[in-house]
């Protein structure tokens, strides 16, 4: 075609035109599976959730005899798992704002050195006060983990990638849990309650020391502001959303599931009919290995379900699996404990990605809330759940756990019926705002 023809002139003073080459597309350096750092990654924050889970619930499948030593009911003893989960919701948000200003990497790194510290004074507590003060530092120290490590995740790893990714660390959580129950349930049989938490400890410290020794330096990392002004209007934004607000809910009414149910487990499985000993009831605890699937598989589930359709799905397991635990067998007992540990950690791994997702800008508090909900979850669950169980024995501990899988169900229809009227107004500038759970 001639110049003529396209109105460009071939001259310009003495110089030719010459058209600018298109702008080459922006490479993401960001990781993904099978890329450079990923496994690397993978496993530093895999063992980073080992030693939070294990740490975070040690007295867990120990309360009995917590209980037995100190001579103290079930609800009593329950303090020492509430104390260091409420510490961690307590102080996961400022522990978020301090990560957005020294660094993720920074930040989880102190936290495992002071709760792996803690967690070595544990065994000497000599009063059931002191042991749950101990554990309320100890659940503060691990504050710096949680929120810290999704929102890493979501700054080095890309999105596609994403929903695995967090899979991955909600998986190290589950074989946390499960470690340190099994480990402490086989060794307090033998050595006692303290020598029992005196290991975990020594495991976490190994943990801390890889972990740091693995993990990737940060290379998306955005240095944020520690002004508490600027951190409150981003807690107000996320609060303000409504998706988020219902992500919240979520994590916290699962998390009040699991928590009441392990908390009170181990007392259920003690009296008759059951009558077991402790070594065997930390063995129950294998369960968790169902969890460790459950989540590192929950993007697959996205993809096949939907967010949403994940969660209901997480929802009918988790009740499904309460009402077997009413059964006076063993069996169908922990067939139930299997069914309520797959439901909990698939609903947690989809509800915390889909935070890490929804969150454009202070991610760091965004998941800080969401962890602040879920652990707010756990010492609700701890404590009512144990309370339930004083008053009204295992189906009272039940009824909590079905209530709370009630209210996942509820908030995520709510969730479903606004996506629909959003998808209904998709062309309209208001409709851009995310609406659905």
């Amino acid at each position: 075609m001639s110049p003529a023809s396209t109105g460009a002139s071939t001259v310009v003073g003495a110089a030719s035109v010459v058209p600018a080459a298109p702008a080459a597309p922006a490479v993401d350096s960001r990781m993904t599976p099978g890329g450079p750092g990923y496994r690397r990654m993978s496993f530093a924050l895999f063992l980073a959730g080992v030693a939070t889970f294990a740490l975070l619930y040690s007295t867990q499948a120990l309360l009995p005899l917590i209980s037995g030593e100190f001579g103290v009911a079930a609800s009593a003893a329950s303090w020492t798992v509430a104390a260091a989960t409420g510490g961690l919701a307590v102080f996961v948000l400022p522990m978020s704002a301090l990560s957005e200003r020294f660094g993720r990497r920074t930040v989880m790194t102190g936290s495992l050195a002071v709760a792996v510290t803690v967690g070595l004074l544990v065994p000497f507590a000599p009063s059931l006060t002191a042991l749950v003060v101990l554990r309320a530092v100890q659940g503060a120290a691990l504050a710096g983990l949680p929120a810290s490590a999704t929102a890493y995740l979501a700054e080095e790893v890309r999105p596609k990638a994403l929903v695995t990714a967090i899979g991955l660390f909600v998986a190290g959580n589950s074989v946390g849990g499960m470690s340190g129950r099994v480990i402490t349930g086989w060794v307090a049989q033998e050595w006692g309650w303290r020598i029992a938490v005196g290991v975990i400890g020594a495991i976490a410290v190994v943990c801390a020391v890889a972990f740091r020794l693995l993990l990737p330096a940060p290379r998306h990392f955005r240095t944020g502001s520690l002004r508490p002004r600027v951190l409150a209007r981003t807690v107000r934004d996320h609060l303000s959303n409504p998706l988020l607000c219902r992500l919240y809910a979520i994590g916290a009414l699962f998390m009040t599931v699991f928590g009441g149910v392990y908390t009170v487990i181990g007392y259920r499985l003690t009296e008759a009919p059951f009558s077991l000993p402790q070594g065997i009831i930390g063995s129950i605890f294998l369960v968790y290995l169902v969890g460790t699937v459950s989540a590192s598989t929950a993007g697959r589930l996205v993809g096949r379900l939907g967010r949403r359709g994940a969660l209901y799905l997480a929802g009918g397991t988790t009740a499904s699996g309460l009402a077997l635990t009413l059964a006076g067998s063993l069996v169908p007992v922990l067939l139930g404990l299997v069914l309520i540990t797959a439901g909990f950690f698939a609903g947690h791994a989809v509800a915390s990605s889909a935070v890490s997702k929804t969150a454009t800008t202070g991610r760091a508090q965004a998941s800080a809330l969401y962890q602040s909900a879920y652990y707010i979850g756990s010492s609700a669950g701890s404590t009512v759940g144990a309370l339930a169980f004083h008053a009204s024995g295992w189906a009272g501990t039940v009824l909590v756990g079905l209530l709370a899988v009630l209210g996942v169900v509820t908030i995520t229809v709510f969730g479903t019926r606004a996506a629909r009227v959003a998808a209904r107004q998709e062309r309209r500038p208001a409709s851009l705002s995310p609406s659905g759970v």
